[in-house]
């Protein structure tokens, strides 16, 4: 089986929007399905940051030669042990399935109060096998909401000829090497910026809580995120997360919690 997280401080906020709280009745939860960072993200290109074991059974993080931000979940699966694990499980146990074999095994393992599912706070699309069952998984699931942000952009344009899923919502991330495919195909997107003043230049709003990534009623509408996760010392990122943190942009009253 394979093993769902509860949801973080972020994601548990998306209790307190209204839309997102229909998904919610009945006392169902918030989850997520974590694979392992970098290992999962074939298409990653400026986060692309993996958890490595040493020789001497200790991780490190090693970063992709293009990475300009590091992977907030890379890091925290060299710093985990037990984070680490779940989400090696997760992939270890999804990778060499066939489609079917999946989405069987998804749906033996969603939880039963799920309301809604953050598929990969950690982790990618790793093939159009493992993209296509998420969409069936949406598909048997009607009453729960699933939503994503992905890199791999060929996976998600092989299914826009299916037909919409009001409960399955994706975001195509940009810093992925295949980022031309947002414009060219008109896909709702998500930009990292180093400040807010930046998101206002691009006119996009920040989304503090996941609330745009998981509304289906935004599904259409781009924003932005703050930088966020352990950078490099003395990085651009990291000097901009500091900036951040130091004007309190990363408060729980933004969150909402």
């Amino acid at each position: 089986m394979l093993k769902f997280s509860k949801a973080n401080a972020k994601t548990q906020a998306l209790a307190n929007d209204a839309e997102l709280a229909e998904y919610l009745q009945g006392n169902r939860k918030i989850y997520s399905l974590d694979l392992l960072s970098g290992w999962s993200c074939p298409h990653a290109k400026d986060c692309l940051s993996k958890a490595i074991v040493q020789d001497n059974g200790k991780r490190k993080i090693k970063d992709g030669r293009h990475t300009k931000f590091r992977c907030f979940s890379a890091s925290q699966e060299v710093q985990y042990t037990n984070v680490y694990n779940l989400r090696k499980h997760n992939f270890d146990m999804l990778r060499k399935l066939s489609c079917g074999e999946m989405v069987d095994m998804i749906n033996q393992s969603l939880p039963t109060n799920a309301g809604i599912v953050r598929i990969h706070v950690a982790g990618d699309f790793f093939s159009q096998q493992y993209m296509e069952a998420w969409y069936t998984v949406a598909l048997l699931n009607p009453s729960i909401l699933f939503y994503a942000y992905t890199k791999s952009l060929r996976f998600w344009l092989a299914i826009n000829e299916f037909p919409i899923l009001h409960n399955f919502v994706l975001t195509a991330s940009y810093g992925g090497r295949d980022d031309h495919m947002i414009d060219e195909f008109n896909l709702r997107s998500t930009k990292v910026v180093f400040s807010e003043a930046k998101a206002a230049e691009l006119g996009l709003e920040i989304d503090h809580d996941d609330s745009h990534a998981a509304k289906p009623s935004l599904r259409d509408n781009s924003f932005a995120l703050l930088i966020h996760g352990t950078q490099p010392a003395g990085s651009e990122a990291s000097i901009a997360l500091k900036k951040l943190k130091g004007k309190g942009s990363y408060s729980r009253k933004k969150l909402k919690v």
